[in-house]
């Protein structure tokens, strides 16, 4: 039987990335090749240590590993929806992103071990894996809660009693899990420095989702008198996870090995040391603005721009000083929806022009 040409290609993408991550994981199992943890297993023999470990006894975490990587590329799409390079999930073009150690790989490997970190918590906190569940807090002694806002009731202050209790998030299982599977195995020679970066992205990612946890509060009491407050810890949304490590993006750093060959330099001068939740990277990007495929580059020639804008999305940037064109688009849409019970919504099909600037 004959396999399509793009089976064949997700295929040697999936076998020739180096080294292997979960990057490399999520394109095996967005393809319709791989659809469960076990395939997953099986596709990648070349697992070791922990990631092996995982997979031949908790295919269950495997399972949400794979979903935090889709839910970390999704971000990406959306964060770098306006930018030239737009996180685009054409495998040939984001493998060829991937083999480079640019500021865009940064936040790729950042946003999908942050999306691990989501995925698996928020499992362990909905009760669908056997191994973890809500977070134990009885060692753990009572902060100060938060003061009484506008409108709140008298003693769910400072002076109110609280302890904790409902489900907290266990970030820490999370973390760990993330940890075992995204973070692969340094090796000697050419490949530390990129391996450290790998790594340091890596756990900017995680951190982006670790340190920034929420505390939620449940009043208790006669006549909402609050009178007794029970807290948990919350992990904040997956998108504020997502404009936290954009910004981190643009505000990456440069850096070089250091003679050591274990320790990463910022280039340039006085420059600050990168911190744990810093960006890292050690290339240039190229400017995206031509197709190219030797590094990973559809071009911005077709696409959307806003022709007001000053930014990003602004026709000049995004097309490259190239121009652009408008054209009157007209499509179809549901509208003047109206609910019978019970229970059918019957729509009218209206027809809309739409306005569009494209990239020259």
């Amino acid at each position: 039987m004959r396999i399509p040409l793009s089976r064949i290609q997700l295929a040697l993408f999936f076998i020739l990335l180096c080294p292997v991550n979960i990057i490399g994981l999520w394109w095996a199992v967005g393809s319709p090749l791989v659809m469960d943890p076990n395939s997953i297993c099986r596709k990648t023999k070349r697992l070791a240590g922990k990631q092996a470990e995982l997979c031949q006894t908790q295919p269950e975490i495997v399972s949400e590993v794979a979903r935090g990587a889709r839910l970390g590329v999704r971000e990406c799409q959306f964060q770098f929806r306006y930018r030239r390079w737009n996180c685009t999930s054409h495998n040939k073009y984001f493998g060829k992103v991937l083999q480079q150690d640019i500021r865009e790989t940064a936040f790729v490997y950042a946003i999908t071990a942050a999306g691990v970190t989501h995925a698996v918590t928020q499992a362990c906190s909905m009760g669908e894996l056997l191994q973890c569940g809500c977070e134990a807090t009885r060692s753990r002694a009572p902060p100060r809660p938060p003061a009484a806002g506008p409108g709140e009731p008298a003693g769910s202050g400072e002076g109110g009693k609280w302890e904790w209790g409902g489900c907290g998030d266990d970030v820490e299982f999370g973390y760990e899990k993330s940890k075992q599977f995204m973070d692969t195995k340094r090796r000697r020679g050419k490949s530390d420095i990129r391996a450290l970066v790998d790594l340091h992205n890596n756990e900017a990612g995680r951190l982006a989702v670790k340190l920034y946890m929420r505390m939620e509060c449940k009043c208790h009491g006669l006549s909402g008198s609050c009178t007794l407050r029970t807290c948990w810890k919350k992990m904040a949304p997956f998108r504020e996870v997502g404009d936290r490590l954009l910004e981190r993006f643009k505000g990456a750093s440069k850096v070089m090995g250091g003679n050591d060959g274990k320790t990463l330099i910022p280039v340039g001068h006085n420059i600050k040391p990168p911190d744990r939740q810093d960006l890292i990277y050690s290339a240039e990007s190229p400017d995206f603005c031509q197709a190219n495929r030797k590094t990973g580059s559809l071009g911005t020639r077709g696409r959307t721009c806003n022709s007001t804008a000053m930014d990003v999305s602004g026709c000049d940037l995004l097309c490259c000083e190239r121009g652009h064109r408008d054209e009157t688009l007209e499509f179809e849409e549901n509208c003047l929806c109206r609910f019978h019970w019970c229970c059918v919504v019957q729509c009218k099909k209206c027809s809309v022009r739409k306005e569009l600037s494209l990239c020259h």
